[in-house]
């Protein structure tokens, strides 16, 4: 062992006081030390501590100089820092280091994807607003063109197959041409479209056609950050819950289009009268461009803005060849469309409004659709009206009585309305109506209104009422159109039990001993008073409703013998209905309005109808064979204008309030009156003076304005003659009663039975068949043009005894027989006077 001296090992759990740089190398780290001074000194100290460890003057010397490097260091590295402060001046204090960028990064996503999570969770899709889903109801004729659409909202929902694909094409080439192909959202176009509105570009939303659709059904058009968050959210659920082709097809029926179309579907009709099914490109692009703007763009309203107008439409079909969906030599061969001035009016003016509320009625009386749900649209109504006859309806009116009145001269003229309907006999559809000048000027519908008198073209009902029950006169004869009644004025019935009833002829004319048939022509208003008491007043009534009035109608209960001169107020179109009834035949079938009903595509069922006799076809078209006379050489000869065979009978209600004619062709029933209303205060008023003549009868404008109309109606149609089976005996004349002048028994008693049979009493040898004819032993039917022979009358009436039997028929004409005629013309309509068609009931005398 060496002699010098070793250095003790250090105890257990000792370590060096001194501090060392973390960053000094290890071969740097040498025994050597620099003191404060600079001065080198040993490792070793100069004193150790003696046995017992304390220390010597060394260690603490060693202590010193570890505090001295220390401070040493500390200056070091805040001379450090201070030199990178001062080489971060100015603008480079501004520029964030690399972990300032990255920690704001890691923020901003953690934000954004949370708030994303956040607004996904809470914005739900909410219920369409009640704008979006309210449509109009769309009123049709029977060729599909448009009559009106009604309701607060011009939109009628179109499934994507009614939209042509050119219209498809068109609008995703103007708003969204990647929206097959690319998500519901697109932000980069978002933020795209808020700069350019903040730059003062315009206003853009910069949103695809989810978005658009959005906005449309499901929240507001307001532009408000709010609204753009749920859209934005809404939008990527409603792409992940519905198809692209139902958002499409939502977009394209809640999108506005100006004009007041809201819809693909009413913008097509608004602008091109057309559905939008045939929309071709030029057209389908016009409507594309229309919804960047839709006020500003309709070129009618501003034509100054056409040239902006073409710019977008060229864009629109330029996008449509880059996409492939049109031929390049198609759309070059293409030239604006400019859309319609004036193109089918919305709005309720003219027919429309009428036409709209009536069949809104016919709706909901006939359970076909509830009121709810008309008034919340979205209904498609293919009515049976014809264009081309509702057109010729108003059309002859206006010739026939609007242009000859003078309202700046007449007062009178200012009271005159007019109503019509018209109806096909064997179908029931009602074809025409007319109802007013114009609904925003009159608004209550005149074929349908029930506040009328009928007059005298309610008595082909109680002669009908006659054949089909097998009625007799007082003195037993049987009524036929050749039977005798006394025609005074003013001559009491006889066998009424009730107060005395003597109701006078027009202008007090006495017609003496007159056959039915023409009293009939002439309207004698004293035969027909007894004919219904004759018949029953109730059986009269009965033969009315069976036809086609309504049970309804005012005072068509307890008229006594006045129920013959017409004091029912029967509507139009009930009386269009009862003449149908006799056109066909005898078989009525219920008049309908509606042809069809949809709603968003789907077929609502339509109640069946089903046809009935009413009454006997040997009693209807006995009627007939009479009221052919009437426009033959009767009141109604300006019905022959329509030159086709007619059948018909003109009526004028007390003190010329109104004035009827209907008639029937084979083809076609229709019904006109003229009445007198006050405009102010809705009173009715008598016609005496309007348009320049004393009065206003049936034989003057309503049946001119029927010969017209049917003719125009029926133009290019063949002509069809009536084919007759009448009444056995019909063209026999009845003797007149051998106890009298010519009238009827003078017996008051109406049950009284006939003491003289008549030489043509029946025995009931027939069967009356499914169509009103009988059939013989053998089971053959009578059948051929006007034939007499073969057929049963019906049940007897009252106490007379008659029952239907067999009879002779001639094979021949269809002449009522006897009398006189009048070719005059001149209408021979009664007149009542203040008393009413009721007043002799208690005593009282027309004046």
């Amino acid at each position: 062992m060496s002699d010098e001296p070793q250095p003790k090992k250090p105890r257990p759990g000792w370590a060096s006081h001194e501090p060392q740089a973390a960053d000094t190398p290890d071969d740097a780290r040498d025994d050597t030390r620099t003191d404060a001074a600079g001065l080198p000194r040993s490792n070793e100290s100069d004193g150790e501590a003696d046995g017992h460890g304390e220390p010597g003057p060394a260690s603490a010397e060693t202590g010193a100089s570890a505090t001295a490097g220390a401070s040493a260091k500390k200056a070091a590295r805040e001379e450090r820092r201070a030199a990178l402060k001062a080489r971060r001046t100015g603008w480079r204090r501004l520029v964030p280091t690399w972990r300032m960028v990255l920690g704001a990064f890691l923020v901003t996503a953690l934000l954004v994807v949370g708030g994303f999570l956040l607004g996904y969770t809470l914005v739900q899709i909410p219920a369409a607003n009640a704008a979006a889903t309210q449509q109009a109801n769309v009123y049709l004729y029977a060729d599909g063109t448009v009559i009106a659409r009604d309701g607060e909202v011009n939109r009628e929902n179109v499934t994507l197959s009614q939209i042509s694909e050119d219209a498809q094409h068109a609008v995703l080439a103007a708003e969204d041409r990647d929206f097959y192909t690319e998500s519901a959202v697109d932000p980069l176009a978002m933020v795209r479209g808020a700069w350019n509105t903040l730059t003062g570009k315009g206003k853009q939303s910069g949103s695809t056609i989810t978005q658009q659709y959005v906005k449309n059904y499901y929240l507001r058009q307001e532009q408000t950050v709010t609204r753009k968050v749920k859209e934005f959210f809404i939008a990527i659920k409603l792409d992940r819950n519905q198809s692209k082709d139902e958002i499409l097809e939502g977009y394209l029926n809640t999108s506005f289009f100006g004009r007041g179309a809201y819809g693909i579907q009413a913008a097509a009709h608004a602008y091109y009268d057309m559905d939008a099914s045939e929309l071709d490109a030029g057209r389908a692009a016009y409507l594309a461009a229309l919804v960047n703007a839709p006020s500003q763009y309709d070129v009618v309203a501003h034509p100054g803005n056409r040239a902006f107008v073409e710019k977008r439409w060229n864009y629109v079909l330029d996008g449509m060849v880059d996409e492939g969906w049109l031929d390049p030599a198609e759309r070059a061969r293409l030239t604006f469309p400019v859309p319609k001035r004036t193109t089918l009016s919305t709005t309720m003016s003219g027919q429309r409004g009428y036409i709209v509320n009536i069949v809104k009625q016919h709706l909901v009386d006939n359970k076909i659709v509830d009121e709810a749900s008309l008034d919340a649209g979205g209904y498609r109504i293919t009515t049976t009206l014809q264009k081309s006859k509702q057109d010729a309806f108003v059309e002859s009116v206006d010739d026939n009585l609007m242009d000859r009145l003078d309202k700046k001269n007449r007062k009178v003229d200012t009271y005159v309305r007019a109503g019509g309907a018209s109806i096909e006999p064997k179908t029931g559809k009602v074809v025409a109506m007319y109802n007013g000048i114009d609904y925003v000027k009159q608004y209550t519908p005149n074929a349908t209104r029930r506040d009328f008198q009928v007059g005298s073209s309610f008595k082909p009902f109680v002669f009908t009422a006659a054949v089909e029950n097998g009625s007799r006169t007082q003195d037993g004869r049987r009524i036929t159109p050749g039977t005798h009644y006394d025609g005074t004025s003013e001559r009491p019935v006889q066998g009424w039990p009730g107060p005395r009833y003597a109701p006078e002829n027009e202008d007090h004319e006495d017609y003496g001993d007159i056959t039915v048939s023409e009293a009939t022509d002439k309207s004698v208003n004293a035969v027909y008073a007894q004919m219904a008491v004759d018949v029953g007043p109730d059986k009269v009534r009965k033969t009315a409703v069976d036809l086609g009035l309504s049970p309804d109608t005012p005072d068509l209960d307890g008229a006594g013998p006045s129920i013959a001169l017409g004091v029912a107020n029967a509507s139009v179109l009930d009386m269009t209905q009862a003449y149908a009834t006799l056109a066909n035949h005898g078989k009525h079938t219920p008049y309908t309005l509606v042809e069809k009903v949809t709603q968003n595509g789907r077929d609502i069922a339509l109640p069946e109808r089903h046809t009935r006799r009413a009454v006997s076809r040997e009693a209807a078209d006995t009627t007939t064979s009479v009221l052919k006379g009437v426009v033959e050489k009767g009141t109604a000869t300006a019905a022959q204008t329509s030159g086709r065979p007619a059948a018909g009978k003109t009526g004028t209600a007390e003190e010329d309030t109104a004035a009827w004619f209907a008639g029937y062709t084979p083809d076609l029933a229709t019904v006109v009156a003229v009445m007198g209303q006050d405009p102010v205060t809705a009173g009715h008023k008598s016609l005496y003076g309007a348009m320049g003549l004393p009065r206003v009868n049936g034989g003057g404008a309503p049946a001119e304005i029927w010969g017209q109309y049917t003719r125009d109606a029926l133009e290019g149609e063949p002509v069809s003659s009536f084919s007759l089976r009448l009444q056995p005996g019909a063209d026999e004349s009845q003797p007149p009663a051998p106890d009298s002048s010519g009238g009827p028994s003078s017996s008051g008693d109406v049950s009284a039975p006939a003491t003289d049979a008549p030489d043509d009493e029946d025995t009931d040898s027939g069967t009356p068949d499914d169509d009103g004819g009988s059939t013989g032993d053998d089971g053959s039917e009578s059948e051929g043009e006007n034939s007499t022979g073969g057929t049963t009358t019906g049940s007897p009436t009252g106490d007379t005894g008659d029952s239907g039997g067999t009879g002779t028929g001639t094979g021949g004409g269809d002449t009522t027989g006897g009398g006189t005629t009048d070719d005059g013309g001149s209408n021979r309509d009664e007149l009542p006077g203040p008393g009413g068609l009721s007043g002799a009931l208690d005593g009282r005398r027309w004046d």
